[in-house]
């Protein structure tokens, strides 16, 4: 049997990038599947609900839970198969995601780099299936290995079975809180392939003297870009981008534009239009708005900042307030892209 570090009403707040001063009721970091397992049935014997954690950058805590917190601290890397153009690079789940890029640049494995200096692990990647500037890793994502709650059978993944789309997969859908992740696989290219058409790093890059677009280039401006746009959490506690950007039909679309002509759309699938969030938080002055302690920055509106480390509770009374003018205002119901476990 695993021994295992178990501690009772344990601070999170260091453990989210909100700084929600939230409190576990029960609390353990596991390193491998073994320990995992064990975090389980401990809380099957004790009849605890359990509450997975990983980076804590995209997630709303309680502030308090009275079950078993499981931090999944599962580590490294591992080539496990290679070819004259592809590597499938295997990766612990609790792998901050910027380290695990680093590796790749590093190694000269190439794909993910435009999704640099996205806060969180690698086991939360397929959950929310983490996307930015034209790239999701849905696009290199191999397989995962994960553990089914109830039975603690190891089971894979393939990509196709994990139903991904927009800032979704089957782990947010019906099957949530069923499996847990400890490893993920990716597909990496041995060849440069840079993707750089997603118009602010098009422009990014057009504005410096660049006489070479490298992946490592692409990188680095991607990280010039959040760094300027996105608030550190270690200074300004935040979750990145609040709220999901909406996808709605086009006959609203037209509503909307008719208004406003200066509407910050995209494509979507099946002749639907995906609205900018931050735009239409922006143009309804909720931009730098601040309310005891918990607003949106003032240079991104779609940030929303916790300075003063307020609970979750207040926290979602402001976001339900802030979706209320949004829906009075243009008839689109923003949703929440944080997990909120509140």
């Amino acid at each position: 049997m695993v021994k295992l570090d178990l501690f009772t009403n344990y601070s999170l707040q260091e453990m989210n990038t909100l700084s929600v001063p939230a409190i576990a009721g029960n609390f353990v970091e596991v390193t491998s599947p073994s320990e995992l397992k064990e975090a389980i049935s401990l809380a099957t014997e004790l009849n605890l609900e359990t509450l997975i954690l990983g980076g804590g950058s995209n997630i709303i805590l309680p502030d308090f839970f009275v079950g078993l917190v499981i931090k999944i601290g599962i580590t490294g890397f591992e080539v496990i198969d290679e070819d004259k153009q592809h590597v499938w690079v295997k990766v612990g789940a609790g792998e901050n995601w910027q380290d695990f890029i680093e590796y790749c640049l590093n190694f000269h494995y190439w794909g993910l780099e435009n999704l640099s200096l996205i806060p969180g692990t690698v086991g939360a990647a397929p959950i929310q299936n983490i996307g930015a500037y034209g790239v999701e890793q849905k696009d290199y994502m191999s397989e995962l290995n994960a553990i089914e709650t109830k039975s603690l059978v190891d089971v894979t993944f393939q990509n196709a079975s994990c139903e991904f789309g927009y800032r979704e997969s089957v782990f947010k859908s019906r099957l949530k809180d069923q499996y847990v992740i400890t490893h993920v696989t990716f597909k990496l290219s041995k060849k440069p392939c840079v993707v750089i058409e997603y118009p602010s790093l098009k422009h990014a890059i057009a504005s410096r003297d660049i006489s070479e677009i490298t992946p490592q280039v692409v990188s680095q401006i991607i990280c010039e870009i959040r760094q300027s746009k996105l608030p550190n959490p270690s200074v300004i506690p935040n979750a990145g981008s609040f709220f999901k950007n909406p996808i709605i039909d086009f006959d609203l679309y037209q509503q909307i534009e008719d208004k406003y002509p200066d509407v910050v759309s995209f494509p979507a699938k099946r002749g639907q239009i995906k609205l900018a969030a931050g735009w239409l938080l922006e143009q309804a002055g909720w931009k730098g708005i601040n309310d005891c302690g918990v607003g949106f920055h003032s240079d991104q509106a779609l940030v929303l900042t916790n300075e003063g480390r307020k609970t979750s509770a207040q926290i979602l009374r402001f976001a339900e307030d802030v979706r209320a003018d949004i829906l009075q205002r243009f008839g689109v119901l923003l949703e929440i892209e944080p997990a909120n476990y509140s």
